[in-house]
């Protein structure tokens, strides 16, 4: 019982980390978005932003839509 409870604690601490990780402006957050947008100013983006725009660009769709909707969202926060 208590390995179970470590255990599942443990993976509440990689999973929360792991969050934190995709929603900040790291180099390859950054990296990610400027591939679909290259001239976005990434700096000027909030954490909420950065999650969305990785959300859409890792939510499985085709190359060309995932740079349609990135662009698009891009146009709608200004």
């Amino acid at each position: 019982m208590k390995r179970l409870i470590i255990l599942s604690a443990c993976c509440l601490i990689a999973a929360s980390s792991a969050v934190s990780a995709m929603s900040q402006a790291t180099s390859v957050n950054i990296r990610d978005i400027q591939n679909y947008a290259p001239n976005t100013d990434v700096s000027s983006l909030t954490n909420v932003q950065i999650r969305s725009l990785l959300a859409i660009i890792h939510g499985g769709d085709k190359e060309g839509e995932i740079g349609r909707w990135v662009r698009a969202y891009l146009l709608n926060i200004k």
